[in-house]
């Protein structure tokens, strides 16, 4: 069974940062954005949201996910995972609402699935920001708009923390903690739909024969749906599925976070070929070395025994501690700088 994710009224900044921003739980920000200008013009209907966000039109076309209507909404890797069932294309802001508010009003019920994902506001729709400012503490991360018909997008996890607020429509949230990944029967890692991996489960529909460990995954779930106004923080890593359950239905984001200085996702994939294959002695051998340098509470005291200008790359984390950690990457790896 799934519960219901944890709701509060709209916070205002600090609180976001002291209560919830600094926690690791998904939390609902009911009524957050109601006094968005964008969510007042959404009420007005489909047609009315549309002529607000046509107004902001800046010239640049938006990455437009495109799917027949047997897809059912579900953007996904086609039968053999050899490719994906949609297609991409570059497409007006105005092409795209008109397009949706056509299905919208003709009620089509054969209609294609279509998608503008992550389209950032300063390059797409400049303005936006003076008129739909978020006041909460998420560092100069650019707002990112989502828009599009009934379209649900595969379970997946951001590197980043990431508030996400509805603008127009209706949006379903189905939320599953990292540690739920084995669980979850990710996709492949190297050929993804939009950059993080994937469960393989509808969430909506899954196929318990097939993977029956989401079941238990299922019992851990967090469900949210969210209507306009309404917003939602998703820590980094956490596995949430979206669903858009309108026929117009607009989601404004931010991801933000510490800066890294390189991906952990990479660091995981340089370890499928260093470590995973070793025999398992030395696989548990090597074990201890990461928890050791990395994930034991005190890690980054390892090398406190050593002088300070003898600590290289165990030393305390700066810029010139990077550095020298990419010039050492690079040539354990072979290359050059």
């Amino acid at each position: 069974m799934t519960s219901a994710v944890i709701e509060r009224p709209a916070v205002d900044a600090a609180t976001f940062a002291r209560e919830i921003a600094g926690g690791y739980v998904p939390v609902v920000l009911r009524g957050q954005v109601d006094a968005w200008a964008a969510v007042r013009a959404g009420r007005g209907g489909d047609r009315a949201m549309a002529t607000y966000l046509a107004a902001f039109e800046g010239g640049q076309t938006l990455d437009v996910m495109i799917g027949a209507p047997e897809i059912a909404g579900r953007f996904f890797y086609n039968d053999d995972l050899t490719g994906f069932n949609f297609q991409r294309q570059k497409v007006a802001l105005r092409q795209l609402l008109g397009q949706l508010v056509r299905y919208s009003e003709d009620g089509a019920v054969d209609a294609h699935a279509l998608y503008a994902n992550a389209a950032t506001a300063p390059e797409h729709l400049p303005g936006w920001d003076a008129e739909n400012h978020l006041g909460l503490p998420t560092g100069d991360a650019p707002a990112r708009l989502w828009i599009g018909n009934a379209t649900r997008v595969a379970t997946h996890y951001d590197e980043s923390s990431n508030i996400a607020c509805v603008v127009h429509g209706r949006r379903r949230f189905t939320l599953f903690p990292p540690d739920q990944i084995a669980n979850l029967y990710v996709g492949p890692l190297d050929h993804t739909m939009a950059g993080p991996p994937s469960s393989m489960v509808d969430p909506e529909n899954p196929d318990l024969a097939r993977y029956p460990r989401f079941a238990a995954a299922l019992a851990h779930a967090q469900v949210a749906e969210l209507g306009p106004g309404d917003a939602i923080f998703v820590p980094a890593i956490w596995w949430h599925h979206v669903a858009a359950l309108d026929p117009l239905n607009v989601l404004v984001n931010y991801w933000w976070g510490d800066a890294q200085a390189a991906s952990p996702f990479g660091a995981l994939v340089h370890a499928l070929m260093a470590v995973r294959d070793l025999p398992p002695a030395q696989r548990h051998a090597w074990r201890g070395w990461f928890d050791h340098y990395v994930f034991a509470d005190g890690a980054d005291e390892v090398g406190d025994h050593l002088p300070v200008a003898a600590r290289g790359i165990l030393a305390a984390a700066s810029p010139a501690r990077t550095e020298r950690l990419r010039d050492f990457l690079v040539r354990l790896l072979g290359g050059k700088r």
